[in-house]
Order: C-alpha cells, then structure tokens, then sequence
C-alpha cells in the first residue's frame, strides 16, 4: 500500500517580470526558496490577455550548465539561437532545451500572434544538469502537444498529460539527462490522484487553477500556490474537492544531484570559478 507524503510548506508565486517585460509569476527562486534540487526555477508565464503588438519576448541571451523545459498552454512562441536552430511553439507545445556548453539563443512571440494579440500562458522549469553533463553538446527535444502521452483514471475524473516519467499507464517521450517526473493534471471535481513517486525524489506540485487538497491532513492550495512535499512517502495524494471547481496542476519531481550550485543570472555550474569562465566564454563570443 502506498504511504503518501505529507506536505512540507505551501508558499504563494511572486510576480514579476522578465526578457523585455513579460509578467511571470514565479514561486522560486524567490527569498523564500532558493532551488529545490535538482530543480532552479519555475515560471508562469502569464497568464495574460495582450492586445495587437502588445506580446514581449526574451531577445538574445545566453545559457550554459543546465536546461530549460518550455511548456506552453495559450499563444505562440517562436526561438533561434546561435547554432542556427529555430522552432516555433503552440498551445500544448514542450520544449526540452540542453543548453549544456553553451548557446545563445532567444524566445519571441510568433511575428502573426504578436500582431494580432490573444492569451499567451505557459511556463518555463529550469533543469540542473549534473556535473558531468554540463558541458555536454547542446539539444533541442521539441514535442507537439499531439505527441504529448495522456493517461486516464479508470473513472475519468483525472487527466495526466506525461511530459516527463509517466502517470496513468502512459509514458513519456522526452528523454531525461535527470530522472524526472513532469506532469499536467486535471481533475474534475471529486478525483482523487495519487502518484507513485521514487524514494529520494524531490517533489512539488504548482497549482494552475482552481483549488486542491494535497495530503491526508487536507492542507489546501489554489492558483499560483506552490506545494513542497516532504520525502516521508513513496506516493503523493492530489485530490479535487466535491462542490468545486476542476483542479490543474503541475506536478513535479525529481532526483537531487547533491552537488553544489553555482548561479549568476544564465549560468549554473559547480564553481564560481566555472561561472567567470562562462561569462568569459560569452563575453569572446564563444557561445555565438
């Protein structure tokens, strides 16, 4: 029988904002956490309703020592970077960004959905890659929202697309430097999920909306909430309440790598050390 974990702490997104001045909402790194290994930021992009040439982006910027996975739900994105790759992203799009050695590279607005205006929502989790990957050649793994896995509850009241790991006898096809779990659920109101999770794993869950229960004691969580759950468990327990609302959650877990961290602004390596060389590499045009 699984043991489900309880809850650590629940703490509440900050707004801010980002590139060349899009809202986020961001439950770390902030003062009250820093990282969660192996995990180093989460952003909600938005949500928000953006008039004709009102859509911000990200202009060139660099990156190296870990990844970024992009996960949009509403608007169009497009990117280049300093390896000639391009790729454009539409509601349900992943992108599994290796930035690895290094890449310069920059996430817009598709030019159409710029100009005309409409909901732009997503997020984006920053990936600690371990030491020996950090200076591995970068990748792109760009997977369209129709070859994203889904998984059903056998009562239908719980939906699980499977970015990363797996849920509800569907399994990822993203390929993981670091063990991981990444998925989106929905549940209706009444559904119950509870998700096997490996010992050790690291795990929290980001409400996307409405309003949960989130342990047997029934601490609750609702929009912009972020839930740390402790490692007492093999499983965690999500669970929609009667009467209310459907329940959106990303759920999130992963192995720690213990290492230590490193980080001024796009680099995360292991040394300060490491960290000068890279914006030495960037500063020589040794990124692109």
């Amino acid at each position: 029988m699984a043991r489900n974990r309880s809850v650590l702490r629940v703490l509440s997104a900050v707004e801010t904002y980002e590139g060349a001045g899009f809202l986020v909402h961001r439950p770390f790194p902030t003062s009250a956490l820093d990282h969660f290994d192996p995990f180093l930021l989460l952003d909600e992009m938005g949500p928000m309703e953006l008039g004709p040439g009102e859509a911000k982006g990200a202009p060139d910027h660099p990156h190296r020592g870990f990844e970024t996975v992009t996960y949009l739900l509403s608007g169009r994105m497009e990117h280049g970077d300093s390896r000639g790759n391009h790729g454009r992203l539409g509601p349900g799009d992943v992108q599994w960004m290796t930035a690895g050695s290094g890449v310069v590279h920059s996430e817009m607005p598709e030019t159409e959905f710029a100009s005309r205006g409409g909901r732009m929502h997503g997020f984006q989790l920053w990936v600690n890659l371990p030491r020996r990957d950090k200076m591995m050649p970068p990748r792109y793994q760009e997977v369209p929202a129709a070859r994203i896995p889904v998984g059903r509850s056998d009562d239908g009241k719980v939906v699980a697309r499977v970015i990363a790991g797996e849920a509800l006898g569907a399994r990822a096809v993203i390929d993981t430097r670091t063990p991981i779990v990444y998925l989106d659920l929905t549940l209706a109101p009444g559904g119950v999920h509870e998700q096997p999770l490996p010992a050790g794993f690291n795990a929290f869950a980001y409400v996307v909306e409405g309003e949960g229960r989130f342990d047997a004691s029934g601490t609750e969580a609702a929009a912009h909430d972020l839930v740390l759950f402790a490692g007492d468990g093999d499983a965690v327990r999500l669970e929609a309440p009667e009467g209310g609302g459907a329940l959106r959650v990303l759920l999130v877990a992963g192995q720690p790598l213990g290492e230590p961290v490193a980080r001024a602004g796009p680099f995360v390596m292991n040394t300060r050390a490491e960290v000068v060389e890279a914006f030495e590499d960037f500063q020589a045009g040794r990124l692109g």
